[in-house]
């Protein structure tokens, strides 16, 4: 799919929000925290916000649903992630159309890797000794024959046995691994990136689950995905870049990081702990920037990200001198955003939240 495709996917959604809601740009863009310019250019397809929290601010206020923030996350993410991807390198044709990620779907793709091919004396029995020509010698051939076969046919059976134990599409938990089973390894994955879905991507998602990670396991490489091994790698203590490389691969069959966390219910009443002058109001903030998610993280295209439960971006982190692991520490987190309160005691760090909690009620 051409990367102009997911823009225009992008912007009908926006227009869609925009015309339901009855208001116009300018009234929109003052509830949103964005100018009414601005808006008008994303409906119509002509640019791509840097920052999601400008999407989900204006989507919130046009009265989207969580399934319809959802997915105006997911056509965001791709055509952000179309923004710079080199004309005619095909990298965007690997992301399925809408509604592809409902369902797990293994293609063909994911095949298993193709044998190496056996050298032919590794099959060939050992020649014998040189016999007169004549009927004794043709007597024989059979016997040659039947023990080539029988050789050739164990070959293949030992491969088609090793392709059968590799195939993703097999897996239904990732109980059934064995110890030296290691999908990623195989030369068909390679690096896992954004885009993809087939066996390869179910395999990290399996891993992340594993690990105790929280999301869908659908083979589709989407923002959820993205989030969630950028997250498992600033744990794991491996360069984020968002795209499963070697690294990654090896810190995921490790077995060593835990992506377990707070509860949604644990991190409001946290919150409202620490928050005492307005629990309220700064739990309805924390939801509209995270969904109370310890380990959410959403990237910007200037290649700064926002971390954690308050949706700290990196600038922030360093004032704060913090940094991506703490942020994701959500008691190090909610106390961090409570010193960001502190400065002028109102949510001025969190603008496009703040407008949109103007037209829906608290929780």
């Amino acid at each position: 799919m051409a990367a102009s495709s997911h823009r225009e996917k992008f912007a009908a959604h926006l227009r869609m929000l925009k015309d339901r809601s009855g208001r116009g740009y300018d009234r929109l863009g003052k509830e949103a925290g964005v100018s009414g310019s601005s808006l008008h250019r994303y409906c119509s397809g002509l640019g791509v916000p840097a920052d999601y929290r400008v999407v989900h601010a204006f989507a919130r206020v046009c009265g989207a649903s969580a399934e319809e923030l959802r997915e105006v996350h997911r056509l965001w993410a791709l055509a952000d992630s179309d923004r710079d991807a080199p004309a005619g390198s095909g990298e965007e044709s690997r992301e399925p159309e809408s509604g592809a990620h409902e369902a797990p779907v293994l293609p063909a793709e994911a095949a298993p890797p193709t044998p190496v091919p056996v050298p032919e004396e590794d099959v060939t029995p050992p020649q014998p000794a040189p016999v007169q020509d004549g009927p004794a010698r043709r007597n024989r051939l059979p016997d040659q024959l039947s023990s080539r076969w029988a050789m050739l046919a164990a070959v293949l059976a030992v491969l088609l046995v090793a392709g059968f134990v590799w195939l993703p599409s097999g897996r239904t938990t990732g109980d059934s691994r064995t110890a030296g089973d290691k999908v990623l390894d195989s030369p068909a994955c390679g690096t896992v990136s954004m885009g993809e879905h087939d066996g390869c991507v179910r395999e990290v998602q399996l891993l992340l689950v594993r690990a105790k990670g929280r999301l869908a396991v659908d083979g589709d490489f989407g923002p959820e995905t993205l989030r969630r091994v950028t997250a498992f790698q600033v744990l794991a203590g491996v360069t984020a870049r968002g795209v499963v490389d070697e690294d990654t691969k090896k810190a995921l069959y490790s077995r060593k990081v835990s992506m377990a966390t707070w509860s949604t219910g644990r991190v409001a009443q946290r919150i409202r702990e620490v928050f005492v002058e307005d629990p309220e109001t700064a739990v309805a903030i924390a939801r509209c920037a995270s969904f109370l998610d310890p380990l959410y993280v959403l990237p910007n295209t200037n290649g700064s990200r926002n971390w954690g439960v308050f949706q700290i971006s990196d600038a922030r982190l360093r004032q704060l001198d913090g940094t991506p692991l703490r942020a994701f520490d959500p008691d190090w987190n909610i106390k961090a955003a409570h010193r960001l309160w502190a400065v002028r005691h109102d949510f001025h760090d969190w603008p496009s939240c703040q407008a949109a909690l103007k037209n829906t009620p608290k929780s």
